[in-house]
This record gives C-alpha cells, structure tokens and sequence, in this order.
C-alpha cells in the first residue's frame, strides 16, 4: 500500500462508510502493484486500519466485484480484474443478435424455465457448492418454417435472475442493461454428434440424425463465470464458420 496515499475515511462526513471505502478502493488498485496482480490487504486488514466493521468493507468489496473490478477466490484473496480481452464494440454476438444482423427471421418454437441442482460439471464449472439450484433455460429456435436450434443454458446464481425475466430479448443484452453483467469472454467446444431421443423431438429430426454439438462457457469482464450453455444445430440447416486473419 503506498505510504504517501491518504488511506483514512472522515467518521463524521454525511457520505456513508461504505461509500468512502469504495472511494478509497477504487484509488487503491489504481497502484501499479495491485493492476500487476498484488492481493489487496484482507477484510479484517482494513477494518483494523479505517477503525470500521469488515461488514462495512465486505459491503465496498462486493460493489467493485459486482462492477468486474475485482475478483474475489476463497483463500486466495481479491486482486485487481484483469482488462477485457476485446473491446466491447468488437464482442461476439448472442444467437438473436447475430441473426438480426444477418437479416435472417427467427421464430420461437419453445422456452422453458426450471431451477435444478448444479451436477459436478456445473458445480466445477461455477465454482459453487453440489446441489446447489440454478436457473435452467431450454428453448427451440429456428426459421419461421423450421426449427433448427435447441438451447440449453445455466446460469450462475450470483447474477441474481429470478426466472420471471423477459427470456424473448437478446440474452446478453438483458443482463447488461438489467443486471450490470457484462458477456465479454465465450470459450467454445464444438463436435458433430447423432441425436438422441429428446433432440428428435425438438428438432423434429429421425434419431441418430447429424447434430453440430456446441457447449460454450462464458465469462464476465473479470473472467467469472455467467452462463453454461449447450447448442445442438440441425446439420443440414446450420453451419459455422470461423474467420482469421493475420
């Protein structure tokens, strides 16, 4: 922590302490120490330092978290974000958004909402505890003749969705604009695969037809994970295309 830097909160200023901490934070990781990776001083750190309750520090900490400032990892201490791998304007799109670019209609042929416990995969890959409820969304989307897309997505309870969300808007722009989560990182497998049962029936396809299997893992700006999300694609309807360059 630099010495020379004011690190003190004013007890009797009508701004609240939480606030004044936040105030205080943001300045902090500013330093170069702490952008280069330097765990910030702990909780209980700086409530002995301000003379106030870590209640206080933990209520700053989470906004800054909340804000993908900060991270936070149990025994590991919280750090600095690290900066957005791309630019907002130059962010992949959500499936409604690239298709409205394209030009192309999209009908909804199904969603549907559930909460169920989060499995080992789900559990690892959200890093929370086994068991633990998250929100589930299933939908069949596809050209107003056909449907040709079916969706499966979990989410992470820290987004705070409730199930009563408006699910027809763009995904990602929902969350954004009502809930300050911002998609930024999407890290995808993808693999051909037979249909099963239960895709048969929402693609409307003979069993062991082709399917292009997706599974994307996305992330928010401090790389936290937000969503889990597996695509099964009619492989006569749909093709993916990747483009580079040098």
């Amino acid at each position: 922590m630099d010495r020379n830097m004011k690190f003190n909160i004013d007890h009797k200023s009508p701004v609240p302490l939480h606030a004044q901490v936040e105030e205080l934070l943001r300045e902090l990781i500013e330093e170069e120490e702490y952008k280069n990776g330097k765990i910030l001083p702990s909780e209980v750190e700086l409530s002995k330092k301000l003379a106030i309750s870590r209640s206080t520090v933990r209520q700053a900490i989470k906004k800054l978290v909340f804000e993908g400032l900060l991270i936070r990892k149990k025994r590991a201490g919280t750090k600095v974000a690290p900066k957005p791998v791309s630019s907002k304007s130059n962010n992949w799109l959500s499936f409604s958004q690239e298709m409205r670019l394209r030009g192309i209609p999209i009908k909804n042929y199904e969603l549907h909402l559930s909460w169920v416990e989060a499995d080992h995969e789900l559990a690892e890959f959200f890093e929370i505890d086994l068991n633990r409820k998250v929100l589930k969304m299933e939908r069949v989307r596809g050209k107003p003749d056909e449907p040709f897309v079916y969706f499966v997505s979990y989410f992470h309870p820290r987004i705070g969705l409730n199930g009563e969300e408006d699910f027809t808007r763009p995904l990602y722009e929902m969350l954004e604009h009502d809930y300050s989560v911002v998609a930024t990182i999407s890290k995808e497998e993808i693999s051909a695969t037979a249909a099963k049962a239960l895709i048969c029936e929402k693609l409307q396809i003979k069993e062991n037809a082709p399917v292009l299997f997706r599974k994307r893992f996305v992330f928010d700006q401090g790389e936290r994970p937000i969503e889990y999300n597996l695509g099964y694609y009619k492989a006569d309807s749909f093709f993916f295309t990747v483009e580079s360059s040098r």
